[in-house]
């Protein structure tokens, strides 16, 4: 197998709130503004967009799974909710609780979050609760936006909470939501091209030896992703072939 090019240092969280980290709650409030930011979610994406979707009868109704996805811009988490059958709980980055507007609507709307590049044992901790009480659990792999506007190097957390867990794996790619491209064309009023595509879900096998477990769960990961997109997004996997879904 090719060797993996290092891809930039990951980022580490200056902030340290584990106070807000938690599985959220489905109540009648959160459901129903979840249903409110889902069909926000479709407008824009019908008013800003013009999407071609592949796949998405593979993603599921209902859990336990865990969701990975490549990270490339604002738009990706909107361009999900706005085809996903089923509405995930997704870790997000502390940072972005603190944003006026945004951090609200995400602790109403529901998210884990996570303190990226530390231990974060209270983030995995709801995940694994949220997967066991067969609940739909997303994660960027990546562990951050992409920097470099394709995949980056994985790390082993959608691994660990996969194979801890002993759920399938649902790789979603989604490509031309990188930040310049979505808000330039909306201030010239046009629509973006973006896709989403949705790839068959698969399990990791466990093996005696953890390290390397998790090494070769982030590598099928990775290649997972990197097979549904084409090559100008495969990035440090670009030896990776495209594969239809």
């Amino acid at each position: 197998m090719p060797t993996v090019p290092s891809s930039p240092p990951k980022p580490v969280s200056k902030v340290w709130r584990p106070d807000l980290t938690r599985l959220p709650r489905l109540t009648w409030g959160r459901r129903l503004f979840r249903g409110f930011i889902r069909a926000l979610a479709r407008f824009l994406v019908i008013a800003c967009t013009q999407s071609t979707v592949r796949g998405l009868e593979n993603f599921p109704k209902k859990g336990p799974a865990l969701v990975v996805i490549n990270h490339l811009g604002d738009a990706d988490g909107v361009l999900g909710l706005a085809f996903w059958p089923a509405f995930p709980d997704a870790l997000a980055k502390i940072e972005l609780f603190d944003l006026p507007v945004l951090g609200w609507m995400m602790d109403t709307l529901g998210v884990i979050w996570v303190h990226r590049g530390r231990p974060d044992k209270r983030a995995l901790s709801a995940a694994l609760n949220g997967l066991q009480n067969g609940r739909l659990i997303i994660i960027a792999p990546e562990g951050r936006e992409s920097v470099i506007g394709a995949l980056e190097e994985g790390t082993p957390g959608a691994a660990f909470l996969a194979l801890k867990a002993n759920v399938p794996i649902v790789p979603v790619t989604i490509t031309g939501t990188e930040n310049e491209r979505i808000y330039g064309n909306v201030k010239r009023l046009r629509r973006t091209s973006v896709t989403l595509r949705v790839g068959k879900p698969f399990v990791l096998q466990k093996q005696a030896n953890r390290h390397e477990a998790l090494r070769e769960g982030t590598r099928l990961i990775m290649e997972a992703l990197a097979c549904q997109l084409p090559p100008e997004y495969r990035g440090v996997y670009n030896y990776v072939e495209e594969k239809d879904v």
